[in-house]
């Protein structure tokens, strides 16, 4: 049962972030294309790789902190269904290639987001 408190907990954070992050990148950046949702699948992926190098190999968290930290808050923080939902949207409205840039540049740069933050941590830490 704590478990699942902790995620709930770090889930509300998480949605709470990326609702935020959502709206700044509207105001700035106009909604011609979902800047949000990719800015989060990228920061998102970026610091699950440090938080599992740092909380699971480095420091040897709790598993409360590591279901709380990276379940929770980041799995509230990421957005892979509303990018599915992004992606789909583009294509309909006609916006083919649009629609494959952001689903190629989403997964590829998630990928090396992890392996980024990854590499960033087993050098630092």
């Amino acid at each position: 049962m704590t478990h699942l408190l902790l995620v709930g907990a770090g889930g509300a954070i998480g949605s709470m972030l990326r609702y935020l992050v959502g709206l700044w990148a509207v105001h700035r950046f106009g909604s011609g294309f979902p800047w949000g949702t990719f800015g989060v699948n990228i920061t998102g992926s970026f610091l699950i790789g440090v938080l599992a190098e740092v909380i699971m190999r480095k420091f040897g968290a709790s598993p409360d902190m590591r279901v709380f930290l990276i379940t929770g808050i980041l799995g509230g923080y990421t957005t892979f269904s509303t990018f599915s939902l992004d992606a789909i949207t583009l294509f309909e409205r006609g916006d083919v290639m649009l629609s494959a840039v952001y689903v190629i540049a989403s997964v590829a740069l998630s990928i090396l987001a992890v392996f980024s933050g990854l590499a960033l941590m087993r050098a630092i830490v």
